[in-house]
């Protein structure tokens, strides 16, 4: 699968990319609101080569694609059918370096539309630590309303912390677009 954008391609990880998606995985900022730690050198590679390995989207497998620019991986996404039928989840993250400037919406947008046009989904959702206020400004941007706020729900990184659901219907994209 490979996807353009006005600005962007979004494609499979290939290995040729390790470099870039570490740089983007190393640091401690864009790992904040992550499910993981900060990748190290010595678990590096390891984490890159599940990346390669996810590259098809059906309902048993998560598919993470690279966020290019100008010839260079910029952010990652990635999607996973949940347990509600016909519903994905999207998952994003983008190099700090590039923040700012609407590629991840850009990139979401446009995974949005492919699902709804060409899989025929019901509906996407994007689940946030609440203190991710840059992925909150995401979901907004391209038309998703918040459907829920859990308090205090997931156990993360030490701490409890609140989560907020995003969520669009297929008929919802098709008014907004």
């Amino acid at each position: 699968m490979i996807i353009k954008t006005k600005r962007l391609i979004l494609r499979p990880f290939q290995q040729k990319d390790f470099e870039e998606t570490f740089a983007i995985y190393k640091d401690e900022q864009t790992c904040r609101f992550l499910l993981h730690e900060p990748w190290k050198s010595d678990n590096a590679h390891e984490e890159f080569d599940k990346k390669v390995l996810k590259n098809i989207l059906d309902k048993d497998h998560t598919l993470n694609l690279a966020i290019v620019y100008e010839g260079q991986v910029i952010g990652d996404l990635s999607l996973w059918y949940t347990e509600v039928k016909e519903t994905v989840e999207i998952g994003y993250s983008l190099n700090r370096s590039f923040a700012g400037n609407g590629f991840a919406s850009e990139a979401v947008h446009e995974m949005i539309h492919q699902l709804f046009y060409e899989l025929g989904v019901h509906r996407v959702q994007v689940n946030m630590d609440a203190r991710n206020t840059s992925s909150q400004k995401v979901c907004i941007k391209i038309g998703m309303r918040k459907e829920a706020h859990h308090i205090q729900d997931y156990w993360y990184k030490g701490e409890w912390s609140d989560s907020f659901v995003y969520g669009m219907l297929e008929s919802e994209y098709f008014e907004y677009n």
